[in-house]
């Protein structure tokens, strides 16, 4: 009996030494969950330096109006501060050295060095631009981010301009655009019938598959457009950038939301030739800069975002589409988004590893679902989904 127990007692020593070992084990190889792999880059650079000052052109297709001009020069600040002012940066609005339409050529040249812009406007090249600014039923800034320097969007845009012998950076993210601004109520499918309605890019071509008859003017066009019953409705940007052109003067409604552009992303890009005769830390510098302005410009816009809604209710009507509608515009826009792919590699690659980061990031995106930082008297009272 005795040596019975005692054999009992030692096989469970060896179960309790076992599960020690195997929790060991498994504590250890759980230390480290994440790593930065920049910093294998680092630990193992050296760099160049230069005590010469360095002066870049940059065009753009932004006026000083806009809140994208202010985005650049936000960049361009960035660059000048870090580099201990070795390295300035003189930003050019539209029309100034070049007309805005012509600031992708002008650096692909080496007309100017750099440039800023939103990638869209580069479609007539690639349809592949569309995927580095905005799609429909696209990501939000977050999923931007997450996908540039995640999943390796940033590379693919450098790839992609580079084609035009250009460096490309992620460069200002103004979040979601607001919708359409409209002389006509519309929250049905049926509503969008034979609707004028301005905007530019993949959405002009998804709102005439819809029935729709779409214009795509100038930014600085539509105000007029509108007035003069030109067109019936009118998307440009986010909020904060809509309101300084005036068009809750002339339109009763607001048609939300912008399904078009869940977010909105710029662009910062360069003359491979002047890059490339750049200092190392200089380079770094651009790198380091166009991702703290991303991170800014989001922000920023953001909080005038907020502010900027509030002057829009005062005088306007906010419409929300009803879900049928919703579904329906995003049938459309992927079915033509398929179509775009067949027609460019590197839009194909852009949709694949966006699509990629969806389903890899829904299961989280669903769980933390709940937590959405409503005022508190709003979550008190039972809202809590965003």
């Amino acid at each position: 009996m005795k040596k019975a127990l005692r054999i009992v007692f030692i096989c469970l020593l060896v179960i309790a030494f076992m599960a020690t070992v195997s929790m060991a084990a498994d504590k250890k190889a759980r230390q480290k969950f994440g790593i930065d792999k920049r910093h294998a880059e680092i630990s193992k650079l050296k760099m160049s330096t230069s005590a010469a000052k360095v002066t870049w052109k940059m065009v753009m297709p932004w006026s000083k109006g806009l809140l994208f001009y202010d985005i650049a020069q936000h960049f361009a600040d960035s660059v000048y501060v870090v580099s201990g002012g070795r390295f300035t940066i003189k930003v050019f609005s539209a029309g100034e050295l070049v007309p805005a339409m012509q600031s992708f050529d002008a650096v692909s040249k080496g007309s100017a060095e750099c440039g800023h812009d939103w990638p869209g406007y580069w479609q007539g090249k690639d349809v592949a631009f569309n995927a580095f600014a905005s799609l429909p039923f696209g990501l939000d800034n977050e999923g931007y981010n997450i996908w540039f320097y995640e999943y390796g969007g940033d590379k693919q845009m450098d790839e992609l301009y580079g084609r035009w012998n250009m460096r490309a950076w992620p460069c200002g993210n103004v979040g979601q655009e607001l919708g359409l601004n409209s002389n006509k109520r519309a929250s049905k499918m049926a509503d969008f019938k034979g609707m004028r309605i301005r905007t530019v890019g993949v959405y002009m071509d998804i709102l005439n598959r819809l029935g729709a008859s779409v214009s795509p003017l100038p930014g600085g066009e539509i105000y007029l457009a509108l007035e003069r019953g030109v067109v019936d409705s009118a998307e440009f940007s986010s909020p904060a950038i809509n309101y300084p052109m005036g068009f809750d003067d002339i339109c009763k409604y607001v048609i939300v939301p912008g399904v078009h552009q869940p977010s909105c992303q710029s662009a910062f890009f360069a003359n491979k030739d002047a890059y490339n005769k750049l200092a190392d830390d200089l380079k770094w510098i651009i790198d380091i800069c166009c991702r703290e302005t991303q991170l800014w410009s989001n922000h920023w816009i953001e909080n005038l975002n907020t502010k900027a809604i509030q002057l829009f209710q005062k005088k306007q009507e906010f419409v929300k589409m009803d879900d049928a509608t919703v579904v329906e515009f995003a049938k459309t826009s992927f079915a033509y988004l398929d179509e775009l792919a067949q027609k460019s590699e590197a839009m194909k690659k852009a949709l694949e590893t966006q699509y990629q980061f969806r389903k890899d990031f829904a299961p989280w995106r669903e769980m933390r679902s709940g937590v959405a930082p409503w005022p508190k008297e709003d979550v008190l009272a039972g809202k809590l989904y965003q």
